[in-house]
């Protein structure tokens, strides 16, 4: 088994709850909570982020919400501002039909 290095990871917590609205767009809050290990007060606040940023946008359908990705931003950091959110979750999130 694999052991948590401690200290540091190689994804902010911003593309980790990217990566759970990539693959269900109607996930819950509490759900991508516990997909990323974070509190859903933090995903809550990570969610107005994206969405202030441009990365995502939110539509209510009664008591749910539904999430729309716009994967053609780009990578906030100056040094990878050249590539797309859209390559980020082409590399995490897998394809369907299994391509």
């Amino acid at each position: 088994m694999h052991q948590q290095m401690p200290g540091w990871s190689f994804l902010t917590n911003h593309a980790r709850v990217l990566l759970p609205v990539a693959r269900d767009p109607t996930a819950r809050l509490r759900d991508i909570a516990a997909a990323c290990r974070i509190t859903e007060r933090t995903v809550q606040g990570i969610v107005v982020d994206l969405e202030q940023a441009g990365y995502l946008s939110r539509e209510r359908h009664g008591r749910r919400t539904r999430y729309t990705l716009h994967p053609g931003g780009t990578l906030r950091h100056p040094a990878e501002a050249h590539l797309l959110i859209r390559n980020l979750l082409e590399l995490f999130t897998p394809r369907a039909g299994g391509d």
